[in-house]
């Protein structure tokens, strides 16, 4: 073959596969071998599955051959995010705290996966149980950017970012709980989808917040996340978020004209919210690609991005605690300063915060409708930042900064991140595709043909790595001096002892550096509720026949 296998697309693979013109064993050895030789700088993985993946790519070839083909999935080497149950293989979270967990289960997104043919390469990094990160206090190192191993790959999903843009799989499972396949998806310069909340299995995933967290695909192009995301998508009564919308072919919007597609631009979030110039200058590039291909752009507007953060956060703390209490109660000083820095918060809330944080949500949801009404998609940039920090250019992670993400995750639209150029240091810089919910089909369709119309899926990072890795920070943050007053700081003693926390002095100064932006995101969400006003988290019964 004229091209390299790692060059190739995970469609242009399964195709060769299908036609029996490439041997499933042959990649899986390509693909283990560009492991071995190029993960010791990167960190994608945490366990490579070399037996696993011999035996299911040797499978797959002999199903093939005697015509059992399984489909675009069959003999395709992917990675999974070590939250990510696979029974026999240790689900890690990329944590001290969870390093000894073996699942004797598959999650419904393994086992679909597995029932579509696809072979297991291995468990990828991630940023602590799906939280917070880059950090350097864990017992794995952070994966590094394939473009430039000093920048970060973007999380939580960050060894499926990784491993995806260095070739080293084609395709890799992420989860998204306020942009975690967008945001490798971004950095590392491939596509991601994060489906409508509720299209793809939970079950057998490690939760973050119950009521954002989304599984989804990430893979070198558009039409590779579709075939992936077929295979994934669908109801299980194992989750009790799972929707029984019907799914559709995916890949009916694939090579479809947007001439007269509405696209509401959500202008004000990089002009007005989160200013840079390197992502003002790529949105209205990739604007002039949308309109050329005959797309109708209007300008849109949603709530203020602070209003997500305040949602998303405000849920997202007392989701998480819940979710990791005993362990922390236990077994803080396991948890690296990210995780302490996003769960702990939750001692400085009340109930009263959470109800009012999915009241809110529950407007933002009803505001929504008029623009959707609007428009067929909406777009924004992927990251406010533009291209990859580097990891020693991480800020304290206070309670208060917004980003282009989290307002989907609260919606829960489907999203599709692609790729849409370059910057001046080498880094990619990305857009999100909005669809309206259970409207992946439009979203695919736009992202599609943005990508079809650009260069950049033609440029990959250059391995071996034309840069050597340079030595992270000691540590994944700076903590800010105590800045409370003794009232202030008597009031958070009294919050982590009765959520039966035992503070060691870095994690006060957490904790005490966390509490302002805490405190304001609680007043923030004190809105003048309606009685009625019911939260968007209501829960509702089916019919029982």
């Amino acid at each position: 073959m004229t091209t390299n296998l790692h060059d190739l697309t995970l469609a242009e693979a399964g195709a060769l596969i299908r036609d029996k013109k490439l041997s499933p064993v042959e990649l899986t050895e390509t693909l283990l071998a560009r492991i071995k030789e190029f993960d010791s700088e990167l960190n994608a993985f945490i366990t490579v599955t070399e037996d696993k993946a011999r035996s299911q790519a040797l499978a797959a070839e002999q199903e093939i051959a005697k015509g059992n083909y399984k489909g675009p999935m069959h003999g395709i080497p992917i990675g999974l995010k070590d939250i990510y149950d696979a029974a026999g293989i240790p689900t890690t979270a990329h944590s001290k705290v969870y390093s000894n967990y073996i699942p004797e289960k598959n999650a419904t997104t393994v086992a679909k996966l597995f029932d579509a043919g696809a072979v297991l390469m291995g468990k990828l990094a991630t940023q602590e149980c799906a939280n917070g990160g880059p950090s350097v206090d864990l017992p794995w190192p952070p994966a590094r950017n394939p473009w430039h191993p000093d920048h970060n790959t973007g999380g939580s999903s960050s060894g499926s970012g990784a491993a995806v843009a260095a070739g080293m799989v084609m395709g890799a499972t992420g989860t998204d709980t306020g942009g975690s396949i967008r945001n490798p998806a971004a950095m590392c310069g491939i596509a991601g989808i994060k489906p409508t909340y509720g299209r793809v299995s939970r079950f057998g995933v490690m939760p973050n917040t119950y009521c954002f967290d989304n599984c989804g695909p990430l893979a070198w192009t558009v039409e590779d996340c579709v075939l992936m995301l077929q295979a994934l998508a669908g109801y299980d009564p194992l989750d009790p978020a799972s929707s029984t919308e019907p799914v559709p072919d995916f890949s009916t919007s694939l090579n479809q004209s947007i001439k007269g597609m509405r696209i509401g631009v959500l202008r004000y979030f990089w002009e007005e919210e989160l200013p840079n110039e390197i992502v003002a200058a790529n949105m209205e590039e990739s604007l002039k690609v949308l309109q050329n291909l005959g797309a109708v752009l209007e300008d849109v507007r949603l709530h203020p991005l602070r209003n997500y953060t305040d949602v998303k956060l405000g849920t997202n703390a007392p989701e998480i605690f819940s979710v990791h209490r005993k362990n922390m109660v236990e077994r803080l000083d396991d948890f690296g300063d990210h995780m302490v820095s996003r769960a702990i918060p939750a001692c400085l809330m009340s109930s009263d915060d959470y109800v009012n944080a999915q009241r809110h949500r529950q407007q933002l949801l009803e505001a929504a409708k008029s623009v959707y009404e609007k428009c067929d998609i909406l777009i924004a940039p992927g990251q406010p930042s533009g291209p990859a920090p580097r990891f020693d250019q991480y800020a304290f992670p206070t309670l208060d900064k917004d980003n282009f993400t989290t307002p989907f995750n609260v919606l829960g639209n489907p999203v599709v991140n692609i790729c849409s150029g370059f910057a001046d240091n080498g880094l990619p810089v990305s857009i999100q595709m909005i669809g309206k919910p259970f409207d992946e089909l439009t979203a695919i369709k736009a992202a599609h043909a943005f990508e079809q119309a650009t260069p950049w899926r033609d440029k990959r990072p250059a391995l071996p790595l034309t840069v050597k890795p340079g030595p992270l920070p000691t540590e994944s943050f700076p903590i800010p001096d105590i800045s409370l007053n003794e009232e202030e700081q008597a009031l958070v003693r009294m919050s982590a002892k009765r959520a039966g926390l035992t503070l060691n002095e870095r994690q006060y100064k957490i904790l005490c550096a966390v509490a302002e932006s805490a405190w304001g995101l609680s007043a923030r969400l004190r809105l003048d509720y309606e009685m009625g006003e019911e939260p968007a988290n209501t829960f509702h019964l089916a019919p029982i026949s």
